[in-house]
């Protein structure tokens, strides 16, 4: 009897296929994040409610796949990659979704408003954090095709420039945060300090959106690297 469970299909086709399928549910999850923080900029409680709700679905869809992945993911490979490594590689990106469905708790549980001079900040600190994750999303694109050509040649060339570039935009980001940080210092003797430390924990938060996507993209340099 064929099977019906879509992610054994996938497994049947090939053991990555999963892993790609679980990474671009992730960056869909992501994908929802400036519409969170556009709809907290505004004060539009409806659309952060929707925002929220997109988020926590696709981060449960993206648990879905995580579990499946680790139920089915065989115990040995006759493929140059280590199971180990490709769960440690699923476990980054289900941090992603974490974070992402993290910051949006985050800002359902707290009434927070932004202040005027930190908006246009926030807006692209968050722009390129999702950009960070759609770059992720990318390079995991390509680990069948690194997995074909034994993670050499030019598809390993091309991957490494992938990553070259997600490192570049987290390193981008890593500014952005810093200066949104010195912005909410300004405002430090004029916010509550409870309302400062949720605004530092906020941006922590959107950096981390990045600093794990980025750890997805060195993760699988380590394979070429192997």
């Amino acid at each position: 009897m064929r099977s019906t469970n879509p992610i054994a299909a996938l497994f049947a086709r090939s053991p990555f296929k999963p892993m790609q399928e679980h990474m671009a549910v992730v960056n869909a999850c992501v994908s929802h994040v400036p519409h969170l923080f556009e709809a907290l900029i505004s004060a539009d409680a409806a659309a952060l409610e929707q925002a929220k709700n997109a988020i926590f679905e696709k981060e449960s869809e993206a648990d879905g796949i995580k579990n499946q992945v680790r139920i089915h993911l065989p115990r040995s490979l006759f493929l140059p990659v280590d199971r180990r490594d490709l769960l440690e590689i699923l476990a980054v990106q289900d941090a992603i979704a974490d974070t992402a469905q993290d910051i949006a708790g985050l800002l359902m549980q707290r009434q927070m408003t932004v202040p005027e001079d930190m908006q246009a900040d926030l807006r692209t600190l968050v722009r390129r954090c999702a950009d960070a994750c759609e770059q992720a999303n990318a390079i995991i694109g390509e680990l069948d095709e690194l997995v074909e050509t034994g993670f050499r040649g030019p598809e390993a060339t091309r991957v490494e420039a992938m990553v070259q570039e997600l490192n570049r935009i987290e390193t981008e980001t890593d500014d952005l945060g810093m200066a949104l940080a010195r912005a909410l210092f300004q405002h430090e003797d004029s916010m509550s300090p409870v309302s400062v430390m949720f605004w530092y924990r906020l941006i922590h938060w959107i950096g981390n959106l990045a600093d794990y996507a980025e750890k997805v993209g060195d993760r699988l340099l380590l394979l070429i690297a192997r």
